[in-house]
């Protein structure tokens, strides 16, 4: 049971990514690809600016640079008028650049030589409060500072994110999403609300890459590596459990998906389920589940159709 609480605090950590990726499909109802690469460069600065800057300051930066990948993004969607899916291609494809450029230059001025990982150790925000707080990293209660962080953080996140949802440009923003033809029609500048719905999206991914480096100490270059199922699966599970068309019930089941996707994957790898390789098959199982998932309302239809073929038959009999 201990090993699967350990999980918590990734899965928080990926509920961040999920409440992003919820924002651009769900709310806008447009497909972003950008989500690798942008929490990619959300874990570099918040390994690099940690280790260079301070631990609390590469939260701001990873955000200011995750909202640059969304407007990068957003613009060429709505100015460029390129699809949305080629749109993200495009960016990721330069952030790949951008990311192995920026951890290159990085170790090589922190350590001497390039690299594409970096452990700064005791530069994270959590390390800093524990030895604040006189806790050792590896105790219980280290382990449930960096979980109350993680709360606390998303608690903040939800509040935020409601709020500014509530507002008129939160609105207008559900509305493009629902009908942009309607919204345009209204007189609201319908590429400006995508353009600002993908900065705040990719802002949360960039932060969750940057609590992710922060929690383990450590970045790599690829670590934004399967991000984008990751976050889709979390979207996915949460809103196939927790049904509702409200802002705060799709974030609070974005929330759920995450930590229930970290905890079946945590079971697939304790348990061996692929034997020896589990650590390396564990996509496969949650592939699996999310195409169950995807396919339940056809599953259900299917079936509710073959009842109702076999009650007709009886009655002509």
């Amino acid at each position: 049971m201990s090993y699967f609480i350990g999980e918590i605090p990734m899965g928080l950590v990926y509920a961040v990514l999920a409440m992003g990726i919820f924002i651009s499909l769900r709310v806008l109802n447009v497909p972003d690809l950008t989500t690798e690469g942008s929490f990619g460069i959300g874990a570099i600065l918040g390994g690099v600016v940690g280790a260079s800057c301070g631990a609390f300051w590469s939260l701001p930066a990873a955000v200011l640079a995750g909202a640059c990948a969304g407007l990068l993004t957003g613009f060429m969607q709505t100015k460029l008028r390129i699809h949305p899916v080629l749109s993200g291609i495009i960016t990721l494809n330069m952030l790949y650049s951008v990311n192995l450029y920026t951890i290159h230059v990085a170790t090589e001025k922190l350590s001497g030589v390039k690299n594409t990982n970096l452990n700064f150790g005791k530069n994270t925000i959590f390390r800093m409060m524990m030895d604040r707080l006189a806790i050792s990293p590896n105790s219980a209660a280290g382990s449930a500072l960096k979980m109350a962080v993680l709360f606390a953080v998303l608690a903040i996140l939800l509040i935020l994110l409601v709020w500014f949802f509530s507002t008129n440009i939160g609105l207008a923003i559900r509305a493009t999403g629902n009908n942009p033809d309607m919204v345009r029609a209204s007189s609201i500048n319908v590429d400006r609300m995508k353009i600002m719905s993908l900065c705040i999206s990719n802002g949360l991914v960039a932060l969750s890459g940057a609590l992710c480096a922060q929690l383990g100490g450590y970045t790599d270059f690829g670590l934004g590596s399967g991000t984008l199922i990751r976050g889709l699966a979390a979207v996915v599970l949460g809103g196939a459990i927790i049904k509702g068309s409200r802002i705060l019930t799709g974030l609070l089941a974005s929330v759920l998906g995450a930590l229930l996707y970290q905890i079946l994957v945590a079971f697939v790898v304790r348990y061996k389920l692929f034997g020896a390789d589990s650590s390396d098959m564990k996509s496969i199982t949650i592939a699996a589940v999310m195409a169950l998932v995807l396919a339940l309302p056809a599953i259900r239809t299917y079936i509710h159709n073959k009842r109702g073929h076999r009650r007709r038959e009886r009655k002509d009999a």
